[in-house]
């Protein structure tokens, strides 16, 4: 019997909704990427070039901090991984999840929400910096959670 885990980080409630609602439909356990310092409204303004988003986005190389990131990941065949698209990427504190946990032998699955980006440079650039993870596809979620939408 596989088992699945969802694990999401949420800045504005927007992506805790979507992976509340997969997890309720895939009947998988849910996990909340929490950083250890809360994204503020001013930390997210992504016009001002000095905000804790622009800054970290615009440094590669930024992990921020994330409270109990490492996960017994043991349990699971598939583990879907969402968050809000920043700059058309993953926020970089999704790469510092991933940098915690192995995921050798899962499958792993992207969803994204966002305003009006695509998952597309997402999906590649995760593809890209984690050329050992099993990820085999991706999906933008904005609004209704249809069932069976991240069978890949």
């Amino acid at each position: 019997m596989s088992k699945t885990l969802v694990a999401y980080f949420s800045a504005g409630g927007n992506t805790a909704y979507t992976a509340r609602m997969l997890a309720q439909q895939m009947d998988a356990d849910i996990y909340s990427i929490k950083p250890v310092q809360k994204y503020t409204p001013a930390d997210l303004n992504w016009q001002d070039a000095n905000s804790r988003s622009s800054v970290e986005m615009n440094n590669p190389t930024s992990r921020p901090e994330i409270i109990d990131g490492e996960v017994d990941l043991s349990p699971y065949d598939t583990v879907c991984i969402g968050f809000p698209i920043w700059w058309y990427v993953a926020p970089h504190v999704v790469n510092t999840f991933i940098e915690k946990n192995d995921f050798t032998g899962k499958k792993v699955i992207l969803f994204a929400t966002s305003g009006g980006s695509e998952i597309t440079k997402a999906l590649d650039t995760m593809r890209a910096q984690y050329p050992r993870m099993n990820i085999v596809g991706g999906k933008m979620i904005n609004g209704k959670v249809e069932p069976g939408c991240l069978d890949f």
